[in-house]
């Protein structure tokens, strides 16, 4: 296998992330481990992608959501994460794996390659035919991301690469939300019951689009939960970034007032639904990921470090206990599980979609714990964490 051409200037650690992202693409297609295209109607306990035509993808390619029929009325809608953009910087620094292994800026998926989308599927609570899966009989529509924009955004952003050119980032997060959720709802026009999760940027959709989907594709459904795994990023201009750069609805800047983007989302769609929904949240205490991106929004710094890490626990001690003075149903999953880039520290990004949702935490697994939510037994794991 040939090894990729060097650019002048480019870290050999670069070129041996592209190199390792690229021969696992080829693997995947190979193996043909991609789900297939759905054609005519979903046989149950098969991963599908339908096509979304009016979809748009950051970078301007094809865009495609999941689909998995089960043996029952419940749905689980999901907002699938992969980073963000809120300015220009951000913008010309889509992720590879060239950037993620020299530990260079990166921020957001910029397409629906097989490398970023092979992780949406078959892993947690996405896992078909594992017995200690509570979701495996569900009906599921993940709405796949790769817009930087929290799936809100409306706006063409044009930006300078790195290399020079003149480039546009397609915020169209919002129109693939609403095209991907009409597309979804052919295949299962109504819910008994309706979990609406999400993971890293899906987390923070969460409170932002959950009204939404209740009101024009759900009205009926009554027993409804949501999950938000990973969602914490402090910023004193998200309500600038959502009105002025992303371009979102206005029912969607409004009620951004402060630095907790995700806070605040909570605190409005609360107003509006108070105590007729579930909600559940779910964080890494000390979150490598979303450590290093605070990092950079506060001092221009993209790494980790313990220091940092201490932050955002502290951030997130305030945050659980802001939600908890919304309501007493809301409810919390935290995790401590050490991130596996040793020289980075902290501790992992996300457990919804990975292998972690089976692992216990003082003697229950998210798996466990998301599961009796659903069915109305609402407890907390991991508060001493904080």
């Amino acid at each position: 296998m040939k090894e990729p051409e060097k650019k002048p200037g480019e870290p050999f650690s670069v070129r041996v992330g592209d190199f390792v992202e690229n021969s696992i693409e080829r693997q995947i297609v190979r193996s043909k481990k991609e789900a297939p295209y759905l054609r005519g109607e979903p046989e149950p306990h098969v991963w599908y992608r339908v096509a979304v035509p009016e979809g748009i993808t950051g970078d301007g390619s094809d865009y495609y959501i999941y689909i998995k029929k089960g043996n029952t009325e419940n749905l689980c809608v999901f907002l699938s994460g992969g980073g963000v953009a809120w300015n220009e910087y951000t913008a010309a620094r889509p992720v590879t794996g060239g950037k993620v292994a020299a530990g260079l800026p990166n921020y957001y998926w910029n397409n629906l390659r097989p490398f970023t989308q092979i992780m949406n599927i078959h892993a947690g609570i996405m896992e078909d035919g594992n017995p200690k899966n509570p979701f495996n009989d569900w009906n599921f529509i993940i709405i796949t991301y790769a817009t930087g924009d929290f799936h809100v955004g409306n706006n063409d952003f044009p930006y300078e690469a790195e290399d020079g050119s003149r480039q546009i980032l397609h915020f169209h997060g919002h129109g693939n939300f609403r095209a991907g959720m009409e597309a979804g709802i052919r295949y299962f026009p109504r819910a008994d019951r309706l979990l609406i999760a999400g993971d890293s940027a899906g987390a923070f959709a969460v409170p932002a689009l959950a009204g939404e989907i209740l009101d024009d594709f759900y009205p009926r459904c009554r027993d409804v939960t949501l999950l938000s795994d990973s969602g914490q990023l402090l910023y004193d201009r998200w309500r600038t970034t959502a009105r002025d750069i992303w371009k979102t609805d206005a029912a969607v800047w409004r009620p951004l007032k402060g630095e907790n983007i995700t806070l605040d989302w909570y605190r409005d769609l609360y107003r509006r639904r108070g105590d007729s929904l579930n909600y559940l949240y779910a964080s890494s205490v000390r979150d490598y990921l979303l450590s290093a991106y605070y990092n950079d929004v506060a001092n221009k710094v993209y790494k980790t470090d313990a220091e940092v890490q201490e932050l955002f626990q502290k951030q997130l001690r305030h945050m659980v206990k802001e939600l908890k003075k919304l309501t007493s149903r809301f409810t919390m999953f935290l995790y401590d599980w050490k991130n596996l880039f040793l020289m980075r520290g902290g501790t992992v990004h996300t457990a919804v979609r990975h292998r972690r949702f089976y692992t216990k935490l003082d003697g229950i697994s998210m798996a466990q714990w998301l599961g009796e939510a659903v069915d109305g037994k609402l407890r907390d794991v991991g508060l001493e964490l904080l």
